[in-house]
């Protein structure tokens, strides 16, 4: 493990306990191997990826509303963790048994109040999650079929009235994504996402879908 501060829009410092990089691997972790997740994919929720970091960033602008808001794939929930210190109503999920661990420990580092947290799959269909008024993401195209099984999983679990912020570092399948989306009735919105101290790549994107209570 590792320590370090991340700074959101200089005003705002998160503390996070981290994997030390991508080698790390817990061997004994049997209920990781039985949910398929391999040794090579093990330490991808543990690291802080630069677009978790954009997500974090647009989080700490954000207007909350009163909404209830999900993360999901939160990995270590940085996102979460800024939304936490501003008082929001955030649920965080992912499918990683250590996820909890890690994100209650971080909840702990930053003093702040429990964050819930539900172990779910995409493909789940029967979560005890209920539905969600903004519903938040990073870096969860990377590989084929998670378009339809994030689209899926959204729908789900959003309100008729809904937003959907998913910040993505450019990949191949956002494309597919959008159409999911459009085909669950939520129209694509231009993101305004001012530069900031963690931009890293051209390519990277935010993106905002709403659906509204009668769609057009």
């Amino acid at each position: 493990m590792k320590f370090q501060t991340v700074e959101i829009n200089d005003v705002l410092d998160i503390h996070i306990r981290s994997l030390r990089d991508l080698q790390e691997f817990d061997a004994g972790d049997k209920s990781s191997e039985a949910l398929g997740i391999s040794s090579a994919q093990w330490p991808m929720f543990g690291v802080v990826w630069a677009s978790s970091l954009q997500l974090a960033v647009a989080m700490s602008r954000i207007d909350l509303k009163n909404r209830r808001i999900m993360e999901i794939g939160c990995g270590l929930g940085l996102a979460s963790l800024v939304l936490n210190t501003r008082g929001a109503d955030i649920t965080a999920t992912d499918r990683h048994p250590m996820a909890q661990e890690m994100l209650d420990f971080n909840v702990d580092l930053n003093g702040g109040r429990r964050i819930p947290f539900v172990r779910t799959d995409w493909a789940d269909m029967s979560t005890t999650l209920s539905r969600y008024d903004l519903i938040i993401g990073s870096d969860l195209m990377y590989e084929r079929g998670h378009a339809e099984a994030v689209s899926g999983f959204i729908d789900r679990h959003a309100n008729p009235m809904c937003e959907t912020l998913l910040a993505d570092p450019g990949r191949s399948y956002c494309g597919r994504y959008d159409k999911c989306m459009q085909a669950f009735g939520f129209r694509r919105i231009a993101a305004v996402h001012p530069p900031n101290r963690h931009d890293s790549s051209a390519r990277a994107q935010m993106l905002l879908h709403r659906r509204d209570v009668n769609p057009a």
